[in-house]
């Protein structure tokens, strides 16, 4: 039997699952790194250098989706993925209170853990986001893409709150519940969501012959690694995905930093800014899930349009900081907190634009290689958001020293970010070409692969 589309219950479902590991994510990436920092002591590098590390270990994330298309199930990696990710994240917690006593021990012990982190969120991620890729029609590919990622964003904002409560005052002891408590209930969750999601019998390759998925199966990794990057959608959306999310994740670690250092103001006013930020991007997914929506069918502008447009837009927006920074002093010509929402609204609404488009691509692609699709790109993203932080730190530390005044020097870093977003729409214009080309390869005529066989 083939499988059947998902419904808004089914969406739902994974969005808990996607909730759940945001949640534990968030301890690790948050909470601990406040404890090593502020309670323990320890250089602010070492929690940068984890963070780092796992985004290093996502890189996995094209064989993760290779075992969920090989094993034609998406469930028992998510499962599996949620379960590594939950022992990584209380054994982050152990080595945290470790450190207090035996700092270089419990920075190995770190290290593993976090690797650990990685590579549960590569499989629990990947496989999630193929399943969608199958099972949820063109129609609902946008508002599933924001429901999901909502669902995330509020997974994050609940455990951040509940977490900070339970553990304060802080005592290693009570980290140490808190973890592992949060590490189980997210475990049940993510089970009680899977019950039933994937049904035996069901066709995993809906459309593909018995000829064509038993080749599938006979393919190792290399191979259908080697075959998802020869289509012409696929290595264009990755350039994509990669710019983009670099010039996104760059903002992040400087914009609080630069909101001080050149208008002057305080932490607390630093932090509600970027809450604003983050409430332009709750405006932007929205804005796009409508747009997207069967109720408007495309009268507002194709998911692409609104992607193309979004990364426009964020270059604007972004320039705007840079005349934000060279004219701080007229406060009155550059509004800060509205040049800071506008482009929230922008990078909220090209991300979901960007998932959107992802699920489609790994769909269009061919049937049988979504997960493999979605690693790639999972791996590009990855990637951006390790290299964004560095980038956009390290860019702001060489312009300070080379042009020796702030305003300039973040004015500088600003204009580069706007360039990446402008790279970025001007690569995302040639996805539909790009995806016309490869259908065409795939199915008018055959395509020898390096390893000998054809499709």
């Amino acid at each position: 039997m083939n499988a059947p589309v998902f419904g808004w219950l089914q969406i739902i479902r994974l969005g808990l699952i996607q909730a759940c590991l945001g949640a534990v994510v968030v301890v690790t990436t948050s909470t601990l790194n406040r404890i090593m920092v502020v309670e323990l002591a320890l250089p602010a590098l070492l929690p940068g250098f984890l963070v780092a590390w796992h985004y290093a270990v996502q890189m996995v994330r094209p064989r993760m989706g290779f075992g969920s298309d090989k094993g034609r199930r998406s469930t028992p990696w998510m499962m599996g993925g949620m379960l590594v990710l939950g022992v990584g994240g209380v054994m982050a917690a152990w080595a945290t209170v470790w450190m207090a006593t035996q700092p270089l021990y419990g920075a190995l012990l770190a290290w593993l853990s976090f690797g650990l982190i990685g590579l549960g969120v590569s499989a629990c991620g990947t496989s999630l986001l193929a399943l969608m890729a199958k099972r949820v029609p063109d129609e609902r590919r946008a508002p599933a893409a924001t429901t999901v990622w909502l669902m995330m964003i509020v997974g994050f904002a609940v455990t951040a709150g509940v977490v900070g409560k339970l553990i304060d005052p802080y005592s290693p002891e009570v980290l140490l519940q808190v973890s592992a408590g949060l590490s189980l209930i997210t475990a049940l969750i993510t089970a009680l969501c899977l019950w039933g999601l994937e049904k035996e019998g069901e066709a995993p390759f809906q459309g593909s012959t018995s000829a064509s998925t038993e080749r599938l199966q006979k393919q190792n990794f290399k191979e259908a690694f080697q075959e998802v990057w020869a289509e012409p959608a696929a290595r264009t959306f990755t350039v994509f995905v990669f710019m983009s999310m670099l010039a996104y994740s760059a903002q992040d670690l400087i914009l609080e930093p630069f909101a001080g250092a050149v208008h002057g103001l305080t932490p607390g006013q630093t932090t509600q800014l970027s809450g604003w930020h983050h409430m332009g991007v709750l405006i932007g997914m929205l804005a796009v899930a409508g747009a997207g929506s069967r109720w408007v069918a495309g009268r507002l502008g194709s998911v692409q349009a609104w992607m193309v447009g979004g990364c426009l837009v964020s270059a604007l927006a972004t320039l705007g900081l840079v005349s934000s920074a060279l004219l701080a002093h007229s406060a009155a010509l550059v509004p800060l907190k509205a040049n800071v929402v506008f482009l929230g609204v922008a990078n909220g609404a090209f991300s979901i634009a960007a998932i959107a488009t992802m699920m489609r691509l790994a769909a269009e692609g061919g049937t049988g290689r979504e997960g493999t699709r979605m690693g790639l790109w999972g791996a590009a993203q990855a990637a951006a958001f390790g290299l964004g932080g560095l980038l956009g730190t390290a860019a702001s530390d060489l312009a300070h020293a080379v042009l020796g005044e702030q305003r300039t020097a973040y004015a500088a870093v600003f204009a580069l970010q706007a360039l990446m977003f402008a790279v970025s729409a001007a690569v995302a214009t040639r996805l539909r070409a790009g995806a016309a080309q490869s259908r065409s390869l795939r199915f008018d005529s055959p395509v020898i692969l390096k390893g000998g066989s054809s499709t």
